[in-house]
């Protein structure tokens, strides 16, 4: 429970400092856009979009890890999701990077005491990372000024 909490506090913070440093470098940058909103949306941020993307980040870290030491997977990996997040919205993909490196790790360390772990853990810290910016996306009229 601890790493979990670390994990989402660490992937917080970074995540924020390097989306204010985007937004500062690229202030007309457009952000990204989710179409679904209400209960659907939060549960496709919250629940698909931290499993899903877990399990295809297992996929290329097994395969990375065959092939490369475990940190230059990890890079690569983190790296590889901040170019697709860039693909939906160029400013994204500098803040994404970072909390992509942390679930990368998580997946490497748990995956040396099971498999189970190894995915459950990334996908419990990526749905808490989405956790809170989701309420807002899925609700705007909520936060609406």
């Amino acid at each position: 429970m601890r790493t979990l909490l670390f994990s989402w506090i660490v992937t917080l913070v970074g995540s924020l400092a390097l989306a204010w440093l985007a937004q500062q470098a690229m202030p007309s940058a457009p952000p990204p856009k989710f179409e679904a909103m209400g209960a659907l949306g939060l549960f496709l941020l919250v629940v698909f979009a931290p499993v899903t993307e877990t399990l295809i980040m297992a996929l290329f870290l097994w395969i990375l890890t065959r092939f490369l030491p475990a940190t230059l997977a990890i890079v690569l990996s983190a790296l590889g999701w901040g170019v697709a997040h860039s693909m939906m919205a160029p400013a994204w993909g500098l803040a994404i990077w970072f909390p992509f490196l942390i679930f990368s790790t998580l997946y490497v360390v748990w995956r040396q005491r099971s498999l189970g772990w190894a995915l459950a853990m990334p996908m419990m810290a990526h749905a808490l990372q989405n956790l809170l910016p989701a309420i807002p996306v899925s609700y705007p009229h909520l936060f609406a000024v």
